[in-house]
């Protein structure tokens, strides 16, 4: 079965997970995160990709990018990939790949970015409420206890105030709040389908815009298939 096709838009924002290779860690220190982190700032200038939000976890890293064109996202995981797995291998005495194969993304609607944001600096880096402590996501740069020079924040961030004390605050009280079962189902979904996370009016717009479907398939045969093989093969 063909892989399906990554759907990339300038000026939109993605989601973007990497995983390691049946599962296995893709950082083993601390050296490994800071070095991924160097790299990962080198080839997003390069490719023109804005970092709204990292998280990295053991074996998983989740991203929210937004690239100016259409392949910017593509060669900037790929040049990612060779430079991070070529030190990580030196660093490590290995060889061979890290990544389960290609990365998987989805899009990302406007009303929709925070809280992926959200999950990405809470769920996704595994802290929590105290996202906020986690050395190894964006969570302390968006909350002002650190300024991480690899972030730009997304413009709903600058919505949720006109100071830096008002958004770090909204943003905390996000944070702490947590993210309904809804969204973070809603989240996975669209990971899972490599669509697009928002609501269905942000779905209808996109899809007149793209002239093709955003919806995710059902799982499964299409209706009726199950009976022509049963005819095309004779049983009853």
């Amino acid at each position: 079965m063909a892989r399906p096709q990554r759907l990339f838009l300038p000026g939109h924002p993605h989601h973007v997970i990497q995983r390691g290779h049946n599962q296995g860690p893709i950082f083993l220190d601390d050296d490994d995160r800071r070095s991924y982190l160097h790299h990962l700032g080198e080839v997003a200038r390069e490719s023109r990709v804005a970092v709204h939000a990292y998280a990295l976890g053991d074996d998983r890293v989740h991203l929210l990018l937004t690239p100016q064109t259409a392949d910017a996202i593509s060669r900037m995981m790929q040049a990612l990939g060779r430079r991070y797995v070529a030190v990580f291998n030196r660093r490590h005495g290995r060889s061979g790949t890290l990544w389960a194969g290609r990365f998987a993304s989805h899009l990302v609607d406007e009303g929709a970015v925070l809280d992926c944001q959200c999950y990405i600096e809470m769920v996704a880096s595994g802290a929590g409420s105290e996202a906020g402590e986690s050395p190894w996501s964006s969570a302390a740069h968006h909350l002002g206890s650190r300024h991480d020079p690899l972030v730009t924040p997304h413009r709903a961030v600058w919505a949720l105030g006109n100071t830096p004390f008002e958004r770090e605050a909204a943003y905390r009280a996000r944070l702490e709040q947590g993210l309904p079962a809804a969204t973070r189902q809603a989240i996975e979904q669209a990971m899972r389908s490599g669509l697009l996370l928002g609501d269905e009016s942000a779905r209808r717009a996109l899809e007149r815009e793209l002239h093709r479907s955003l919806a995710p398939r059902p799982r499964g045969r299409p209706p009726g298939s199950v009976a022509k093989l049963r005819i095309d093969s004779g049983t009853n």
